[in-house]
């Protein structure tokens, strides 16, 4: 079949390059000069040629692979059309365009896959070198860097700023001397307060001052506790002679002016001493003496008025935490002499707003010649003790108007009692006993007595939605709260201290928790307390080898007694210093932003309230040893706020006392502005590592005593 196969060549070769194949381009010409003459007359030989060309392209694929692009290399000046074998020219160039670029996208994916797969290997090696080398050292190295970057950025701030940058923050004037802002009762009162809410908390705008606040001129570091607890310096305080002279509360008499010092002591000649109308209260429970108040279930107690504190100094060496709280004064406070003899005490008024305690926190409520008019609005007042007393918890109440002589000789005071001991058994407390002027109530344990009072009898009951747990210095209700809360267990039920602060299984299922949780935050808690103290103790003896009631200084578990904790968290803080035997208490503060762990600090038999740290917190100035915050930069930061940082550091040194401290717990962008801001109120600084595998650092600061000069 060599016709066919001839016929079927389509291309022209030049006779000069392909001297090997001219006898058969000689017999190829032939037959074409034949084929053209004949066209016509063979078209019906189509079928036959056709076959021909498949069988001859079957046959010589090497041939035909040569022959197309010689054909279009000798005649490139050829016009398109059709050739005699009827392919268009054009067609054959665009095939081979085609065939170019898919052979052209397939090498590309070739190469994309092949990338791939390497990159791949890579990435599976370098995980398998990172998890056999040392992470802590790669952690360590990235700390680093971000440190450096936040060095390089404060310098170009630095330099970007020039003489407008920050300066040190300037004395306030002698008039905020004893300043506590948001509480200002002679402009409550142009305002528009009245009826007790003058005394309440009120932050106006524009009551911040961004100022350091000055000691008083002859201000003195106060001795160490327990000395300290008896004796005070005054002119720390701010009291006159005749303000201790008529004092009118039990408590407050118990005092003693000096030439520069006020003394407490429990005997007096004009009044029977603490340690006796201590132990008379517990006679009326029945009890042997003070010291069985805490097998009775008594570990906290909300002193009321409380005068300056000698009921709780005396209770707390017999292991009971007494929280007074009182009304904002001017001069001659209880709070702020309370605060100074080290002893738990803030701002708080009863008679105006709902105090920032959860329902059912104490197991005793004192009030000794208060002042406080238990029959005004209703008995609204005492509505309000019984939403912070627990279940089985103790009301005592010392007025001259409980006694019958008093009544009989004053119809008015008779009238009063009448209607206090009649709404004492309508909120179903049960009078246990009455001394003298002292009386003694027990809130009751179960729930039914509420539903067995008669109709109309005292308050009713909060429903669900309105009884808060914690309320944020809400207004005053008129219905019973607490009784919806699943802490309603009475006190005698109620695991005694110290056992309290540690927990059992079903007291934190109370609070949605599991014990691993709270003995985790244990643990690391007093590992905490132990590095604190390590790196506390050689910067105290360094500054201060000697302090004022000490000949030669001893281990420095005495060196701090009030000690704020801005986050408390579950407590843990706390719980560690006593574990490690400091004769400290701890202000645990639950921010209102973020989670109210506040029941389960109370219930665990600590003291806590709840606060906006975007206000003044309720205490005069130079009220603290120790403040300390784990953590509540990154929670007030992560939340929009209408304070800035410097707010919030002002703040702190206003509570602060000379040579007072401060450890803030972060991560290290934080503790890096926040040591920026320390140098502006004039601390003393210093940044240390937690541990090299964590991002927190801690900030350790000090504020200086400046002394104000004389005029």
């Amino acid at each position: 079949m060599s016709r066919p196969l001839h016929r079927l060549s389509g291309g022209r070769l030049s006779g000069g390059s392909h001297d090997s194949f001219d006898s058969h381009l000689k017999d190829k010409s032939d037959k074409e000069d034949i084929n053209r003459r004949s066209f016509d007359s063979q078209m019906k030989d189509k079928t036959e040629k056709e076959d021909c060309n498949k069988s001859h392209s079957s046959s010589h694929p090497a041939y035909l692979s040569l022959k197309f692009p010689a054909g279009l290399l000798d005649n490139p000046s050829s016009k398109p059309g059709f050739n005699e074998n009827g392919f268009s020219s054009d067609s054959l160039k665009t095939l081979n365009s085609r065939s170019r670029q898919k052979l052209v996208l397939l090498l590309l994916k070739c190469s994309l896959v092949l990338i791939v797969i390497l990159a791949l290997l890579g990435s599976f090696w370098w995980t398998i070198s990172i998890s056999t080398s040392s992470r802590s050292n790669l952690v360590h190295g990235y700390r680093r860097l971000q440190e450096q970057l936040i060095s390089d950025l404060l310098d170009i701030g630095e330099l970007s700023r020039g003489s407008t940058r920050l300066k040190e923050l300037e004395f306030c004037s002698s008039e905020y001397e004893n300043h506590v802002p948001c509480f200002n009762v002679s402009n409550n009162l142009l305002f528009g307060y009245s009826d007790g809410d003058e005394y309440s908390r009120h932050c106006m705008p524009g009551y911040r001052q961004n100022c350091l606040l000055l000691p008083p001129v002859n201000y003195r570091v106060p001795l160490r506790w327990p000395t300290g607890r008896d004796v005070i310096w005054v002119a720390n305080v701010k009291i006159t002679a005749q303000e201790v002279l008529s004092s009118g509360s039990l408590t407050k008499r118990m005092m003693m002016l000096e030439e520069e010092q006020i003394s407490f002591r429990s005997a007096s000649l004009m009044f029977d001493g603490v340690e006796d109308y201590s132990h008379q209260i517990a006679e009326m429970i029945g009890l042997r003496n003070e010291s069985n108040l805490i097998q009775a279930g008594v570990r906290t107690i909300l002193d009321i008025g409380c005068g300056y504190g000698s009921f709780g100094a005396h209770l707390f060496s017999k292991e009971i935490l007494t929280m007074c709280i009182a009304n904002y004064e001017a001069s001659g406070s209880q709070v702020q002499l309370t605060l100074e003899r080290g002893l738990p005490a803030m701002i708080g008024s009863v008679t105006s707003k709902q105090l920032p305690y959860p329902s059912l926190s104490f197991d005793m409520v004192h009030c000794a010649r208060c002042g406080i008019d238990w029959d005004k609005k209703d008995g609204i007042f005492l509505i309000e003790v019984d939403r912070v007393l627990r279940p089985g918890g103790y009301f005592v109440w010392t007025s001259p108007i409980t006694t019958v002589q008093n009544s009989l000789r004053n119809k008015e005071n008779q009238k009063k009692w009448n209607f206090i001991r009649t709404f004492a058994e309508n909120i179903c407390w049960n009078m246990l006993s009455q001394q003298d002027e002292t009386v003694l109530w027990k809130k009751t344990t179960k729930k039914k007595c509420y539903t067995s009072r008669r109709p109309g009898a005292g308050p009713s009951l909060c429903s669900k939605g309105h009884d808060v747990e914690t309320p944020y210095y809400r207004p005053l209700q008129t219905c019973l709260g607490g009784t919806q809360s699943r802490r309603w267990i009475p006190i005698e039920s109620r695991t005694t201290w110290p056992s309290r602060a540690r927990m059992n299984s079903t007291d934190l299922q109370l609070h949605a928790l599991h014990s691993d949780d709270l003995g985790e935050d244990t643990m690391n808690w007093n590992i905490a307390v132990r590095n604190y103290w390590s790196l506390l103790s050689p910067l105290i003896f360094s500054d201060h080898p000697k302090r004022p009631g000490d000949e030669d200084p001893s281990p420095p578990f005495n060196m701090l007694r009030n000690v704020l904790d801005m986050n408390a968290h579950f407590g843990g803080f706390n719980a560690a210093l006593l574990e490690a035997g400091k004769s400290v208490w701890v202000m645990n503060v639950v921010p209102t932003s973020g989670p109210n762990f506040l029941p389960l600090i109370l219930d665990r038999g600590f003291v806590g309230v709840l606060h906006d740290w975007c206000e003044a917190f309720p205490s005069y100035p130079r009220t603290y040893d120790m403040v300390h915050a784990n953590g509540l930069l990154s929670v007030e930061n992560g939340k929009k706020r209408s304070c800035t940082m410097l707010d919030f550091f002002t703040e702190i040194d206003r509570l602060l006392r000379p040579e007072g401290w401060v450890i803030l717990r972060d991560t290290s962008p934080l503790i890096e502005s926040a040591r920026a801001l320390a140098t502006h109120l004039k601390w003393d600084a210093r940044v240390v590592d937690v541990e090299s595998s964590s991002d927190e650092r801690l900030l350790i600061c000090q504020k200086p005593f400046f002394k104000k000069q004389t005029n």
